[in-house]
């Protein structure tokens, strides 16, 4: 599954981990984040995330 990244903040969401203090289980894959999930870090919406590019 493939990490996303806050354009805002720079948070790195990584479905692996998922978001649990939030309520999203380890396993939960971005696309399939509620559509009203922010970023726990700077509050920002879905929109702010691009996917993280590979080294």
């Amino acid at each position: 599954m493939e990490k996303y990244r806050c354009t805002v903040c720079e948070y790195i969401y990584d479905p692996e981990s998922g978001d649990p203090e939030n309520g999203i289980d380890p396993g939960t894959a971005f696309e399939d984040l509620p559509d009203d999930w922010v970023c726990p870090v700077c509050n920002e919406g879905k929109w702010a995330f691009e996917p993280l590019e590979a080294n």
